[in-house]
């Protein structure tokens, strides 16, 4: 397994993360979809790479820019609060529900 489980599951599509390392260092966007068996996420506007598409009866053939994916390990969420990078824990409400706490802060990073 490529990616380690207990940090791939922290990441869940929509959340707001920042390149911490690579090419991209920085910038912010948010997760778009999450390739666990890798331990990879797709970052909106990060990571950009150019395809060449065939044109079919659809669309137009070209060159067509798309995110690629990046490893986990190179991202880090975005404390709600502060706006910099955070680690991430996890903790149990009084409901028993368990949510995902943002360590800089201590706020909750889960929605809904």
């Amino acid at each position: 397994m490529a990616g380690s489980p207990t940090r791939i599951r922290k990441f869940k599509k929509g959340d707001e993360v920042i390149v911490i390392t690579g090419r991209d260092r920085g910038k912010r966007g948010s997760i778009l979809r999450v390739i666990p068996a890798e331990g990879r996420v797709v970052v909106q506007g990060v990571n950009m790479a150019r395809k060449h598409e065939k044109q079919t009866a659809r669309q137009q053939g070209g060159i067509v820019e798309i995110e690629a994916p990046i490893h986990v390990s190179n991202v880090a969420h975005v404390d709600p609060q502060g706006g910099k990078a955070t680690r991430v824990g996890f903790k149990f409400l009084e409901g028993g529900r368990k949510v995902r706490v943002a360590r800089r802060s201590g706020e909750v990073i889960d929605r809904g």
